[in-house]
């Protein structure tokens, strides 16, 4: 039975909603941005600059910081690390679904994980955040969509020298504009009951 599921995803592919419903099913507790704020506490950090920072990758690295002295690292830098430190407790616990924050290469040395990413085709995941975003225009949706996406990648890219959304890096990937959202968390369930 797969005790770590980490779920990525694409801005608007419902991976966040697909990610609550598996834990509820599995009985597992479910983490997401809420790690940030539990790493803000533990690690002393000012929560304000930390959702600043969130999944940001520094514009000035390699011109006055050193990898090797975490005290004089960017903030973003230090969020990130700490981040992973309770990413990394979180999954020695298990029984947990996490959503986002590069938890697939973060645990991918932990036995037990299932490592999904959810993606959508273009025009699905605009209108799906059409339904929550009403008062928002398809084309400013769109743009967002894009600016999300494209900031993951780079984060992603960034801080675990992976690829954002490529097979290679996960156990499987799951179109929710094909499959549909019901079919998915059946999909993830199924495969962590294995």
């Amino acid at each position: 039975m797969r005790k770590i599921i980490t779920i990525s995803r694409e801005f608007g592919a419902g991976g966040s909603a697909i990610g609550i419903e598996v834990a509820k099913r599995l009985g597992y507790e479910f983490y997401d941005k809420s790690i940030i704020l539990r790493t803000a506490k533990e690690s002393n950090i000012d929560v304000e600059s930390m959702l600043k920072w969130d999944e940001k990758v520094p514009t000035n690295f390699g011109f006055a910081q050193s990898l090797f002295d975490f005290y004089n690292k960017p903030l973003n830098e230090k969020l990130f690390e700490a981040q992973r430190e309770v990413i990394r407790k979180i999954g020695e616990k298990g029984n947990c679904v996490i959503v986002g924050r590069n938890a697939n290469t973060i645990l991918k040395e932990f036995d037990n994980g299932l490592h999904v990413f959810v993606h959508a085709d273009a025009y699905w995941r605009m209108k799906r955040m059409k339904e929550k975003m009403p008062d928002a225009s398809e084309a400013k949706i769109s743009e967002e969509i894009r600016t999300i996406d494209k900031a993951r990648r780079k984060y992603c890219t960034y801080y675990t020298n992976t690829e954002f959304g490529v097979a290679d890096y996960y156990d499987i990937c799951l179109s929710s504009s094909s499959l549909g959202i019901e079919t998915c968390i059946d999909t993830i369930c199924n495969l962590a009951n294995i």
